[in-house]
């Protein structure tokens, strides 16, 4: 099966070209089977490649794939090769079992759009990009797969191009993205500057070899980290993905759950053996992603938009992935990023089926009682919500509290609490996404006279009086077809058991997880935990990564604060939007500018806009108008003019003078060839005239000069 490995991306490949080639002369049905065809074939054999690689020796268990030599030029040397192990194994079968579930939502979701044969060929193309990511053995090969994901993001996102805010979405994640990626070419190509490898087991050999300076290694490790930012919508970078959301659903789901935007964590942990040089460029990216996770939970407690909600969650849940990964704790990092990947592709399609059994709504405001009218939607969604709010034991509660105890035994403690108010926001604004889409009476156009930027509140909104409810709204709500619902079932059951894999020690449980990724983070070295740097003023300490088991009894302490914080969290929202509905209402109106301050998302796009994007149209003009045409442009038309006079003048003199010495040579030895060709007659009579003219002549001259 090792010569094999090439066919996981490959099969997806194939679907993504027949279908864009000629998808549109095939019917639908034949479309949907080579799309999720190719993407059930690539799980199929990942799911046999990990039966394999689990027979191995757990220090053992690696598969390597050379497919062809690709450059090879001086000390570069880069092969088309897979390398798969503990790491991308898991990787491997989220991106293929979960892009599957999708493509098959995605058949009822997309049936009756015009485009569909190119839907799914971009779907697929974007999967063979992630599998190519995730499997290539070497950064050159990662970064095609790094760059392919971001093309296909572009054309999904922007795939109902035809709304300009969609086309304008795709732009501005195109854009954001490169601005990460540059940072992360420079990167790649500094470690290759100092180490002459770009395959993972070479520059870990090498590094053994010849072990980098910290400076040099937190320079490499801090331009990697900024590509890993924008792929992974963590700050500054992180205002493409909200856009992103102008897509269909199904691709919010892909890309927002268990693809693109996991990249970056991904890169980090396949480039532990780098990032533990670095202390410093560790303690950037765990405050990076904590901050990241606090305030992108800040701004989802307000937005009305469903699937707005869902895409600052992500946003935060990916900052969790960083905060691991940054204290150390890299198996934690990649099982949360598992357990993300189920429960929220699950959120993500329900609200999917939501919006189209709605007919399109996706203003939280004007839903309500949607749970009688959409039962499955409704309880898989809830099973989603209450898995992201860390409620045991479901599949989030494993994987998030698993970072929050490696935060804290670390020695970060400031970073651990603002991890665990993000926990308790998630748990709130998940709670309050629920309540207003699926309980209370139906508020479909009830909505419309409260300014934008004010939450509704009270019986102005839920209306207990039945003739007041739009009832021929009622009538179209109706549950997804089932290529919808069990796609939703499947992951439901995933949310629910996914974290059973990691059950911690303290609730005598086997992490089987952690312990089966041990060997790829077994050569880490060590984390050094910097004294009084955001780490609650401890002092100094070396902690093998991934080993902070500490005191059994402080972390069930610690598990028992974290859930019993979360279902107070979950009972304040109830209270808030069930039980007293007037509450959010005149919270904002006594908070009117924290709460404008939220749902203008602290104005991050209008900074931008001004500062940045307006600055360099500015800077753009200025170098256009002032420069480019006032001062380039007429050194560059005066020297044409100066050309043009020069070169006039000299055809004067080429035309006078030298071809009028030429010409007139010429015309010399014509007309002296006329003279002197008119006695080569060719008649002999004019011969013997000549000849007797001369022997006449001769005499003449005899006569006169001698015998004269």
């Amino acid at each position: 099966m090792t010569n094999y490995l090439w066919l996981i991306p490959l099969l997806p490949a194939l679907g993504a070209i027949i279908n864009l080639m000629i998808g549109r002369f095939l019917g639908k049905r034949t479309v949907s089977l080579l799309a999720c065809g190719g993407i059930l074939g690539s799980f199929v054999l990942s799911a046999v490649t990990f039966f394999q690689l689990i027979k191995l020796p757990a220090d053992a268990r690696v598969i390597h794939n050379v497919v062809y030599q690709w450059l090879n030029i001086g000390k570069l040397n880069a092969e088309v090769a897979f390398l798969v192990d503990p790491l991308s194994i898991i990787m491997l079968l989220v991106v293929t079992g979960v892009s599957f579930l999708i493509h098959v939502y995605s058949v009822g979701y997309m049936a009756d759009d015009k485009r569909y044969a190119r839907y799914f060929g971009f779907l697929n193309l974007f999967v063979f990009a992630m599998i190519l990511l995730v499997a290539a053995d070497n950064l050159l090969l990662m970064f095609i797969g790094w760059e392919g994901v971001g093309l296909c993001s572009y054309l999904l996102i922007g795939f109902w191009f035809e709304k300009k805010a969609n086309a304008t979405a795709g732009k501005k994640a195109f854009i954001v993205n490169r601005i990460g990626d540059f940072g992360f070419m420079l990167g790649i190509f500094l470690l290759f500057w100092s180490l002459d490898s770009v395959s993972f087991q070479g520059l870990q050999a090498a590094l053994a070899a010849h072990p980098l300076s910290t400076g040099l290694a937190t320079a490499i490790c801090l331009l990697l980290f900024v590509g890993a930012a924008g792929k992974s919508a963590q700050i500054p970078l992180y205002v493409w993905l909200p856009d992103a959301m102008a897509g269909p659903t199904p691709v919010s789901a892909l890309i927002h759950a268990a693809t693109m935007v996991t990249a970056g964590v991904y890169m980090i942990a396949r480039m532990n053996f780098l990032y533990v040089l670095s202390p410093t460029a560790m303690l950037v990216v765990a405050i990076v992603g904590v901050a990241t996770a606090f305030y992108a939970g800040t701004i989802a407690l307000v937005q009305n938009d469903i699937k707005k909600v869902l895409a600052y969650s992500t946003i935060s849940q990916l900052g969790y992935m960083f905060l691991g990964v940054g204290v150390g704790a890299f198996a934690a990092g990649i099982f949360h990023l598992m357990t993300h990947a189920f429960f929220k592709a699950l959120l993500f399609l329900g609200s999917g089926s939501v919006i189209h059994g709605t007919g399109g709504e996706q203003d939280m405001r004007k839903m309500g009682g949607v749970r009688k009218f959409m039962p499955i939607t409704f309880w898989t969604f809830l099973i989603a919500t209450v898995a992201i709010a860390g409620i045991p034991p479901f599949a989030g509660f494993f994987s998030k509290d698993e970072i929050l105890w490696k935060t804290f035994s670390s020695g970060h403690r400031v970073l651990w609490a603002v991890g665990l108010a993000g926990a308790v926001l998630t748990a709130f604004y998940m709670s309050r996404l629920v309540f207003m889409t699926f309980f209370g009476e139906n508020r479909a156009h009830h909505v419309d006279h409260h300014p934008p930027d004010q939450e509704p509140s009270g019986h102005d909104v839920c209306c207990d009086d039945d003739s007041t409810r739009d009832k021929s709204h009622h009538a179209h709500i109706h549950e997804s077809p089932k290529t919808m619902t069990i796609p939703l079932m499947v992951l439901a059951v995933l949310s629910i058991v996914g974290g059973l894999v990691g059950i911690p020690h303290a609730l005598k449980g086997a992490n089987h997880i952690e312990e089966f990724m041990a060997p790829v983070f077994a050569n880490s070295g060590i984390i050094h935990v910097e004294k009084h740097v955001s780490t609650g003023g401890h002092d100094a300490a070396v902690l093998p990564v991934g080993e902070h088991h500490g005191d059994t009894t402080l972390e069930l302490l610690l598990m028992v604060l974290s859930v019993g914080l979360v279902l107070i969290s979950i009972y304040g929202a109830y209270y808030c939007y069930i039980k007293k509905k007037d509450i959010p209402g005149r919270i904002a109106q006594k908070f009117s500018g924290l709460h404008k301050l939220l749902l203008n998302k602290y104005y991050i796009d209008e900074i931008y806009q001004q500062v940045l994007i307006k600055s360099l149209l500015a800077l753009n003009n200025i170098l256009a108008y002032k420069i480019d045409l006032g001062v380039i442009d007429k050194i560059v038309n005066g020297l044409g003019t100066s050309t043009i006079k020069v070169a006039k003048a000299s055809g004067w003199m080429d035309k006078n003078v030298v071809d009028g010495a030429v010409n007139g040579t010429g015309q010399t030895v014509l007309a002296f060839g006329q003279v002197v060709r008119q006695p080569q007659s060719g008649r002999l009579k004019d011969y013997l005239t000549w000849v007797v003219a001369g022997i006449i002549m001769l005499v003449g001259l005899i006569w006169f000069f001698v015998l004269k």
